[in-house]
């Protein structure tokens, strides 16, 4: 059967994009704001750039959710590189600020107030993709309002991605299968790790503990301590060949979380350009609430934090032979 020739304006459906735009201030009665087209086609941007990180990071789930999950195989060169994807792609939004600061607050101000009460704080997409990242219910800011201005459909897809396993509980579980630490190692890095420390930082000793020995219970930690022991091992020990791909989806999750916070600065930096201290169109404080929530969605926080149990490389045990040995290419 011969196959039908696709035609491009076709393939992306480029009528229903281009004609998605539908400026307020360009309906009968109203006086045209230019800008608005812009404002619309940018949030437009970021929303299917939004859905294109959604579908990478629900891939990487689908991968490391598996019943089980063969470190040797493709499938973590699979992840690492699908969400070094999604890192570019954030970057991308980043960037794309620089377009919408071409307008000018007394632009904004041509259209703002027929915007009412639509609001970025209205974008499920962008909740989602935090919640499938490991940003929970019980950590975020703004509990009591954060869905109160969304559509009940809306709210279930939050929900349901809130019920789901994220990347943190499967990068949890991934890093709790590591199979290469023993108690005899953990207890002489311990000794290694507190004997480097300046006097000044001797309470990183209880700290250490707090981390690597400890399940306190009732806590908001999303990372074992059995887990946080295998990331520090990957990060003390990366050089070998068999660390490499785990080091560098860890270092892809660190750089996920960098590029969230730029964006979130930004675009703190943005509105507080554009309405300096009014409130959003949505009814949130702006850049207030924005700030808020930067300082508490790390999701990848207490990964971040493992820098500091890091020491000199002079100064790290070496391997016994067997475990080199797995390590490298030689087994």
């Amino acid at each position: 059967m011969e196959s039908k020739a696709v035609y491009y304006k076709d393939y992306l459906q480029l009528e229903k994009i281009t004609g998605a735009q539908e400026p307020e201030s360009f309906k009968p009665g109203n006086q045209p704001a230019h800008d608005e087209m812009l404002f619309i086609i940018i949030h437009q941007a970021y929303e299917l750039w939004f859905k294109q990180i959604l579908f990478e990071v629900g891939s990487v789930i689908g991968i490391m959710n598996k019943p089980v999950l063969n470190d040797n195989s493709s499938d973590m060169q699979t992840v690492v590189h699908r969400m070094k994807r999604v890192v570019t792609i954030l970057k991308v939004l980043v960037q794309q600020i620089d377009i919408m600061e071409t307008m000018t607050p007394m632009d904004f101000l041509d259209f703002r107030d027929m915007l009412r009460p639509a609001s970025g704080f209205q974008s499920y997409q962008f909740k989602v993709l935090e919640a499938k990242l490991g940003l929970p219910f019980e950590l975020r800011h703004g509990q009591s309002y954060y869905t109160s201005q969304l559509r009940e459909e809306d709210i279930k897809v939050i929900k349901d991605a809130e019920q789901g396993k994220s990347v943190i509980q499967l990068v949890n579980e991934w890093l709790e299968r590591m199979p290469f630490i023993t108690e005899d190692f953990w207890k002489n890095y311990q000794q290694v790790y507190t004997d480097s420390l300046a006097d000044a930082e001797k309470n990183n000793a209880v700290y250490f503990d707090s981390v690597f020995n400890v399940a306190e219970p009732g806590s908001e930690r999303q990372l074992s301590p059995q887990a946080c022991r295998s990331a520090l091992f990957i990060m003390l020990y990366r050089g070998y060949p068999m660390l490499e791909q785990p080091f560098q989806l860890l270092d892809t999750l660190l750089e996920i979380d960098n590029e969230l916070g730029n964006w979130r600065n930004r675009h703190i930096n943005m509105v507080q350009r554009m309405i300096g201290t009014r409130i959003g169109t949505g009814g949130s404080s702006g850049a207030g609430y924005l700030k808020a929530a930067m300082d508490k969605h790390y999701i990848f926080r207490e990964l971040a934090q493992l820098s500091s149990f890091l020491v000199d490389r002079k100064k790290l045990p070496a391997l016994h032979g067997s475990v080199s040995a797995k390590l490298g290419y030689n087994f």
